[in-house]
């Protein structure tokens, strides 16, 4: 069984990854543009596997889970770059969604909003 990686553990490994290269991280706009197309390989892939298109016989095969590998992949570059801190991020992120959104959708406990 492998050992789960923490969000920064994994940010220092990327680091590491891109410090061993001269050219070090690419500026935000170049890392914008490489999201948006590790994005788009993504939902090309949800479109072949979850929608209608097919893929041509001579596409490589690849899966869902390889681009969002991508995609966080980038992101954690980008981060890094930016000097922001993944899991401050998610923790905030989480409790604005569990602040803001407790009541969005229906829920399964069958709590519902409480008006003030």
């Amino acid at each position: 069984m492998t050992e789960k990686r923490s969000l920064a553990s994994m940010q220092e490994e990327v680091d590491a990854y891109i410090q061993q290269f001269k050219t070090g991280y690419f500026s935000p706009l170049a890392q914008m543009a490489r999201l948006t197309e590790e994005v788009g390989e993504l939902a090309r892939e949800v479109n072949h596997y979850y929608g209608e298109k097919n893929k041509k016989s001579d596409e490589v095969e690849k899966t869902v889970a390889e681009e969002l590998g991508d995609v966080l992949f980038v992101t954690m570059i980008m981060a890094n770059s930016l000097d922001i801190d993944l899991t401050e991020v998610f923790e905030e992120n989480m409790a604005k969604f569990n602040q803001r959104d407790a009541y969005r959708f229906e829920r399964k406990d069958g709590k519902v909003h409480e008006a003030d």
